[in-house]
């Protein structure tokens, strides 16, 4: 790969920073930098020396993190909450992508289920809950605070969660799909200048055709993301990174990849057909675009001289899956809705059949709450049920690989009701339910899975898992087919879900403070990652909520691997003798999930009996 040399304005910098030095540079408890790069959606298994020769370098040199884990339900936006505080999402509220918000969101079109990948959205939810809806310190804060500096670059969403409370650029970088536009954080004074010096656009570059979903007769793309990409590590290493090292302190920097998950996404290899799914060309274009990255940014750290100040973590939020749209028991399969094809689930499958069984009125939350009409689904999947949109009895949030459902008014009998729906249904692997609605047989409560705790937005009543399966390779990890509550279509794909292919992410890290060729038996997870980076800075984040991860200190030099085990939770049995059953390890009292979902419908699930 051919790397543009830096431009001659940050050669001067770092020139100067050799000459005048700081008083951070003579002390000698200095911290080391960080910098975190997540590949969104890359599974553990399909990084290989072919397949993404830079990352399964670092891995195989430094820190080998074996056991891995995504936090559930496995989206973007619940991983990002985790990095970036070290709590579960019982205490940061971000429950999943797609949220019941509890109140019109402005800049979603006033919906009550926002996706909250988006920088004013978060920006409303905010303001709506006293300026900081996390209600957790985020690290990057904590950094930003301590004289640190950070930035956050990539992914629209994620990148802002690090440091959301800092909206005018001038405190943290921060550059994501919105940059430059009238949506966007705006950017200090120095870093227009340095880009301008640096020949490069001061606006972030559009997917192209990489952004193209495609329909159930129209194949998505065909193209990985690498202009926009390579945008973002053009500014990393070409500006950032030398005005952080000519500035001489430490610092914290997050590089969000958007690929591969927005090319697994909308991938066209695989048209209303299981196999490849997502592992055709595109997506392996796509893993290594983002290994390409990884490659730039080491690179530039080692030619700025930082390469041994610097410690490299890389973390995937979530694994991935193809999607299913099968289902022979599903009111909606049935139904003939536009654009999908026939037999098949449409997107807003839950929302759908819950509307038709119990009998009450479907509305369109991203519609300003109009009523959806026979033969049509609600545009984004959500859904508001009952007879009064503006107090619904029934909300799903549909995200993918599972679906949230609230009850507003709190009604037990409706929790009855929905529960014993879901459970006739093929879709469905595993419920978790609110154990203050009640116990019912074939559930688990929210507590198991760390989804209560002090958060401030609305908590999911039921949490639905979709079934998954495997088509038949090898390592079922990498061939997982997932039925999926979206408006993509059968063959593109998907995360979400709670079998061992979501689950099941790549991370490594390598630095002054890891060990060498050390491979990590031990269970760790995302929310993991964020106490790491806390430990590794010496920084102590206010902390309001219980549910915490730890510091990985066995991949720390000197470090001992913790005892670590496996164990099972089991519900009760239903009427039809369906049980959730929820496989997990546990290591320093922290405890990971593996998988979970009623036998045989869920990929690495074992049926919890000795």
């Amino acid at each position: 790969m051919i790397r543009a040399p830096l431009p001659r304005f940050a050669v001067a910098l770092v020139g100067l920073a050799m000459t005048i030095g700081s008083g951070w540079a003579q002390d000698a408890t200095r911290p080391h930098n960080v910098v975190l790069i997540v590949p969104d959606g890359l599974r553990a298994g399909i990084v290989r020396a072919d397949t993404a020769p830079a990352m399964s370098a670092l891995r195989d040199k430094g820190v080998n993190f074996r056991n891995s884990h995504s936090v559930f339900p496995t989206f973007t936006m619940p991983n990002a909450s985790a990095m970036a505080t070290g709590h579960s999402l019982g205490d940061t509220g971000v429950f999943s992508n797609t949220i019941y918000s509890g109140f019109p969101v402005p800049t979603a079109n006033s919906s009550l289920t926002p996706f909250i990948e988006n920088d004013p959205v978060l920006g409303d939810i905010d303001e709506h809950y006293m300026g900081d809806f996390l209600d957790e310190e985020t690290v990057m804060k904590a950094a930003r605070d301590a004289g640190y500096n950070t930035a956050a670059i990539g992914k629209v969403g994620p990148a802002l969660i690090f440091d959301h409370t800092a909206r005018d650029g001038t405190k943290t970088v921060l550059l994501d799909d919105m940059t430059g536009t009238a949506n966007g954080i705006g950017l200090a004074p120095w870093l227009l200048d340095a880009l301008q010096s640096a020949s490069l656009p001061t606006h972030t570059p559009a997917r192209g055709d990489n952004g193209q979903a495609g329909t159930a007769s129209v194949a998505g793309t065909k193209s990985a993301n690498v202009l926009q990409q390579a945008w973002f590590a053009d500014v990393l290493t070409r500006v950032v990174l030398p005005k952080f090292k000519a500035d001489d302190k430490p610092f914290f920097v997050v590089f969000w990849s958007r690929d591969p998950d927005g090319t697994q996404h909308y991938q066209g290899d695989s048209l209303l057909k299981l196999v490849p799914g997502i592992n055709g060309p595109t997506s392996m274009a796509a893993i290594r675009n983002v290994d390409n990255n990884v490659a730039q940014i080491r690179q530039a750290l080692a030619d700025l001289g930082l390469a041994d100040s610097t410690n490299v973590i890389v973390s995937a939020d979530h694994g991935f899956s193809t999607i299913s749209k099968e289902s022979d028991t599903s009111p909606a399969a049935k139904m003939t809705i536009d654009g999908t094809p026939a037999g098949l689930l449409p997107g807003g499958f839950v929302a759908l059949d819950l509307a038709k069984t119990l009998g009450l009125t479907l509305f369109d939350p991203d519609q300003k709450s109009a009523k959806v009409a026979e033969g049509q689904r609600t545009r984004f999947a959500n859904g508001l049920i009952g007879n009064d949109p503006a107090k619904p009895d029934v909300v799903v949030a549909a995200n993918g690989g599972s679906d949230l459902v609230y009850l507003p008014q709190g009604d037990k009998a409706m929790a009855g009701k929905v529960i014993d729906f879901l459970l006739s249904q093929d879709y469905v692997s595993g419920l978790f339910v609110d154990e203050t609605l009640g116990t019912f047989p074939g559930t688990l409560p929210l507590s198991a899975i760390n989804l209560r705790g002090t958060a401030l937005t609305p908590m999911p009543a039921i949490v639905v898992n979709f079934k998954s399966f495997s088509t038949g390779c090898a390592d079922a990890s990498l061939c997982t087919v997932e039925v999926a509550d979206s408006t993509l279509q059968q063959g593109q794909g998907m995360h979400g879900s709670f079998s061992r292919g979501d689950t099941w992410n790549f991370q490594a890290a390598i630095g002054p403070d890891f060990r060498a060729g050390y491979v990590d038996a031990a269970p760790s997870s995302n929310a993991d990652i964020g106490q790491t980076i806390a430990a590794l800075m010496r920084l102590s984040p206010k902390s309001k909520g219980a549910l915490i991860g730890r510091p990985l200190t066995e991949a720390m030099p000197n470090g001992a691997e913790p005892e670590h085990r496996a164990g099972s939770l089991v519900s009760a049995a239903a009427r039809n003798g369906l049980v959730t059953v929820l496989n997990y390890q546990t290591a320093n009292g922290v405890r990971y999930f593996d998988a979970a979902g009623f036998p045989g419908r869920t990929v690495g699930l074992s049926n919890g009996q000795p």
